[in-house]
């Protein structure tokens, strides 16, 4: 082989070199861009899809009705009773009797009520209370906690607190006429949901 032979052979390598490192760094770039936009884009951002509210008093009359009172101060809304599935001897519950009774809450008014609720529980939460889906819920065990006046006829009731996370786009997979499927990416995972939980109420995660 001449020299100019292998001069020419070293230049085309240098050239081939010079060419992998500028795709290198061109993805690397792009990835970059890519995790930017994602984080920026307004359709990936979380938000309360709904709260609901339940109050299970395992029995009907007189003691429902209190229940429903009670929530129905907190939320300003009409509560609505569950019924019973089955009989059930040993508790004294009989089928479709009303036995618990909740309320569906939206928009900011949701967001308000989920933070009295969780400044009741000091902001601190466990890993079990996230779902796979992204949701959570937990309970507290007086209602008086929320800042409602305690009313001796009324008496103090336990409460349930789920809410349900999620994206833009759901109502594409929900609504009947011309329904898609909701894509992985746009799913909320457990993760982000304990994120976003950390993030939005400077929440404490516990074991």
């Amino acid at each position: 082989m001449c020299i100019r032979d292998r001069v020419s052979t070293q230049s085309t390598w240098g050239l081939q070199k010079q060419l992998i490192k500028k795709k290198v760094k061109s993805k690397g770039k792009m990835a970059s861009t890519q995790k930017k936009s994602r984080a920026d884009n307004p359709m990936r951002e979380i938000k309360i899809v709904k709260l609901v509210c339940n109050i299970g008093v395992g029995e009907g009359g007189d003691k429902i009705t209190k229940a429903a009172k009670v929530l129905k101060d907190l939320t300003g809304q009409e509560p609505v009773m569950n019924k019973s599935r089955f009989t059930i001897r040993s508790f004294g519950i009989k089928r479709n009797e009303k036995i618990a009774c909740h309320v569906t809450v939206r928009g900011e008014k949701a967001e308000q009520i989920l933070d009295k609720g969780l400044k009741v529980k000091e902001y601190e939460l466990r890993k079990k209370n996230f779902s796979n889906t992204g949701n959570f819920g937990f309970g507290i065990q007086e209602h008086i906690d929320l800042g409602i006046k305690y009313d001796p006829y009324t008496g103090i009731f336990g409460m349930d607190f789920y809410v349900v996370l999620g994206r833009a786009g759901r109502r594409v997979a929900n609504r009947k006429h011309a329904s898609g499927r909701l894509g992985n990416f746009q799913k909320v995972t457990r993760e982000e949901a304990q994120q976003w939980f950390i993030q939005k109420f400077e929440g404490l995660l516990l074991n």
